[in-house]
């Protein structure tokens, strides 16, 4: 295939073009910030499943401290109670049996406001640490509200990078003659690279310095030949920096 040495050159640019677009294109799909917001995410539910945990903790003593509560109002108004059919009673019988239930009931009301104290207790323990669970999903909600804002941010800043390269591209094909570009193309699907610039006789694509048989044969070629790398298979471009 025959191409002016000027058209060979732009395939110089089409494919660092395509170097980045394919740069961009891994940095879209290795964001720090997919990284971090997943990492976020994963903490912001493992804060609410520990909030819901201490919820249902502070349910149960909630319930637990209802029902001592309940217990202690029992006894007090059975107190209360006896405590008025003993002023009531006129037989020295019925109160002796009054003032024995009496001493019984105020020491199960002190056993019962010992137990009531101590769930009491807990409840407090409890509802601090619901409180700082709360806290933490909530600032973990907030980070993953901030660190998705930092990922659409990033993938929008790459989107257009990536649009602009891509656009810029299409200028550049443009440019070209059909059959290089078809070339190159191939070139590019098969081995990963469309063209190699040679660089004081090493090439670009594969880094590898051409033999000499090589460089022979590459100086042979006429400068519109369009020659192909014997490492790479890309499109070796020669410049005035190739060495020849």
């Amino acid at each position: 295939m025959k191409a002016e040495p000027a058209d060979q050159a732009k395939l110089l640019e089409l494919q660092e073009l395509d170097n980045h677009l394919a740069q961009v294109t891994k940095k879209a799909n290795t964001l720090p910030e997919a990284t971090a917001l997943d990492e976020l995410t994963r903490q912001l539910s493992a804060a609410k499943e520990a909030q819901r945990e201490a919820l249902a903790v502070v349910d149960e003593i909630t319930a637990e401290m209802k029902r001592a509560e309940s217990d202690v109002e029992l006894v007090e108004a059975r107190i209360a109670k006896d405590a008025e059919r003993l002023d009531q009673s006129t037989s020295a019988k019925d109160a002796q049996g009054l003032e024995h239930e009496l001493n019984s009931l105020r020491e199960r009301l002190g056993a019962l406001e010992e137990v009531e104290l101590a769930v009491m207790e807990r409840l407090d323990q409890a509802e601090k640490e619901l409180s700082g669970a709360e806290q933490a999903a909530t600032e973990l909600s907030s980070q993953v509200d901030e660190a998705t804002a930092a990922l659409k941010s990033a993938k929008a800043a790459l989107e257009q990078d990536y649009q602009e390269a891509t656009a810029k591209r299409i200028d550049v094909v443009g440019t070209i003659p059909h059959e290089l570009v078809a070339l190159y193309e191939r070139q590019r699907e098969r081995y990963g690279f469309g063209a190699s610039h040679l660089r004081r006789g090493i090439s670009s694509a594969s880094g590898v310095a051409l033999t000499e048989s090589d460089l022979a044969t590459v100086r042979a070629a006429a400068p519109d030949d369009v020659v192909l790398c014997p490492d790479s298979n890309a499109i070796l471009v020669r410049t005035g920096e190739s060495g020849l």
